[in-house]
């Protein structure tokens, strides 16, 4: 599942789409605003190319890493520090898979996916660039 909303995720709910009898492991990545000295996070995307660039990450970790399953969800709009921004739960029989497989999209996705964020502060604004 790949999903891009300005709604919060359960990742209890992703953890448990992603277990099954043949998953030994099972990797998370979450992702929340840290306090950097600013007061709130806006995170935009271009939805469509987005939506396929992250469809395209997923299919190739789980081709190259024998994932069981994958899922990101990324959020966009207003983010307070300390919300969660993304989420990225990998399975596979292995735990070397599923970490790989869990840090590849990541990074894939910081380089590829046309997602920005901006962080606002009292006195400044800067856009930090891909996520």
């Amino acid at each position: 599942m790949i999903k891009i909303t300005e709604e919060d995720f359960s990742l209890d709910e992703m953890i448990k789409r992603a277990r099954s009898k043949d998953a030994g492991a099972i990797v998370t990545f979450l992702g929340t605003v840290r306090d950097d000295g600013m007061e709130r996070m806006e995170v935009e995307a271009f939805l469509e190319v987005a939506q396929a660039e992250l469809e395209a990450i997923r299919e190739e970790a789980m081709s190259r890493f024998h994932l069981m399953a994958a899922e990101v969800v990324h959020r966009t709009g207003s983010l307070a520090v300390g919300e969660n921004i993304v989420a990225i739960v990998c399975s596979a029989a292995h735990r070397e898979e599923a970490f790989s497989g869990c840090r590849y999209i990541i990074e894939e996705l910081k380089k590829r996916a046309p997602l920005w964020k901006k962080e606002l502060g009292e006195k400044s604004e800067r856009w930090v660039g891909q996520t």
